[in-house]
């Protein structure tokens, strides 16, 4: 006999892409998710962070969380779910204690005791252990000291992952030895390729960790926070990615689950891609060319598809302007949504450059995209990535301060 688990991440339950709400999405991943879980018979369920998009979800949100939960009530199936930086530890830990009546638990933020993150599974004559590690933020890891620099804030927080997954491996021989080993974990790889929609924790990306943090005793390594599905080094660390693309950039990604089996102590593996539900389209040329695409396209999608428009004219034009921004009103002209566009124009008049090029929407950029090109135009500034790191320093801190904010970093 075995036991069948199923890795999946970073739901972002109340994920808005400008004007779209993406609930129609999730409802068409929970549909399927919840018939995968029956016909490929998955013992335990793992959902290794950002279950929600805000620390602070909407009612909406809450209640999709909730629908779901409600409808494994009826399967078979252990559901273990840990926090990520988009979530508050305390909403997600609220319920925690009438949930684990329900086959369900959730580890939302980090604790002292390291046993509390251990969750055995025993099914089919098969044993397995989960380690539940939510995502680690800055104050769960390392002490802060007056005056120190960047740079040391850095290497402390890779100490400080070092040092707590030193202490999971640790824990696992002295109680778990021998059995097969699941460990899920919410941040940032050497080495992978992330998308436009993580939100930049920057002290976390910067201080990106090597696989080797995990130790050997691990079967399986399941993480969570990169949205584009990929492993890490070896085959057995894995981001399961988005299940539905959040932002332009993956629109070209297949979406993914992973789904392990353990049988006589033996892990193996395969990955089952999840159905697009809209698809999310860039559609360059000129205006006239872009509106042609615009007329003749089709689509067999369930939901509506998401376009962007990249305009190229030969040269600069308040008509082509204008033209550009009739397109972006144009609601329910097309058979599919229009959420944003920009125009280039290839003979620019000069002396119109600016901070941004033309048209470029201001909320494509993250804060610190945008300071870093302003320290890129300043040709006075000698060393700007002393400005650059302090400008991150400073989002980090305010981020920390108040988790609910709402603020891109």
């Amino acid at each position: 006999m075995s036991i069948k688990v199923l890795h999946t991440a970073d739901w972002h339950i109340g994920k808005q892409l400008m004007k779209i709400d993406f609930s129609e999405d999730m409802e068409l991943f929970f549909d399927w998710l919840v018939e995968v879980i029956r016909e490929d018979k998955i013992d335990v369920l793992l959902m290794s962070g950002d279950l929600f998009d805000q620390a602070n979800p909407s009612q909406q949100a809450m209640r999709h969380y909730y629908l779901f939960l409600k409808r494994m009530i009826s399967i078979d199936c252990k559901v273990i779910i840990t926090g990520g930086n988009h979530d508050s530890p305390q909403v997600l830990n609220a319920p925690k204690e009438l949930l684990e009546i329900l086959q369900v638990s959730v580890v939302g933020g980090c604790t002292n005791d390291v046993a509390s993150v251990f969750i055995p599974v025993e099914k089919n004559g098969q044993k397995i252990v989960v380690a539940a590690v939510p995502y680690l933020r800055d104050k769960d890891i390392r002490q802060g000291i007056s005056g120190e620099s960047y740079d040391d804030k850095i290497q402390q927080v890779k100490e400080g992952l070092g040092g707590y997954f030193t202490s999971i491996d640790t824990y696992y021989e002295s109680h778990f030895k021998g059995v097969p080993f699941i460990l899920m974990a919410h941040l940032y790889a050497q080495g992978v390729e992330s998308s436009d929609s993580e939100r930049e924790i920057q002290i976390g990306n910067q201080a990106a960790i090597n696989a080797t943090i995990f130790g050997d005793n691990f079967s399986y390594v399941a993480l969570g926070h990169i949205h584009r599905p990929q492993k890490v080094g070896s085959d057995y660390i894995r981001y399961s990615g988005s299940p539905i693309p959040m932002s332009f950039s993956e629109k070209t990604d297949k979406k993914q689950v992973v789904i392990l089996e353990i049988k006589d102590d033996k892990l193996t593996f395969y990955v089952k891609e999840i159905p697009s539900f809209r698809k999310l389209i860039t559609l360059k040329g000129s205006i006239s060319k872009v509106k042609e695409k615009l007329e003749n396209h089709n689509s067999t999608s369930p939901l509506s598809d998401l376009v962007e428009l990249q305009i190229l004219e030969e040269n600069e034009s308040s008509e082509h302007i204008y033209a550009l921004e009739e397109l972006l009103a144009s609601d329910g002209a097309y058979k599919v949504q229009i959420l944003k566009g920009k125009i280039e124009f290839i003979n620019k008049v000069k002396g119109t450059g600016s901070f941004l090029n033309n048209n470029e929407d201001i909320n494509d950029y993250t804060p610190v995209q945008l300071f870093e090109k302003r320290m890129v135009q300043d040709e006075s500034i000698e060393n700007p990535t002393e400005f650059i790191n302090a400008f991150k320093e400073i989002l980090e801190e305010m981020s920390q301060q108040n988790p609910n904010s709402s603020t891109k970093l």
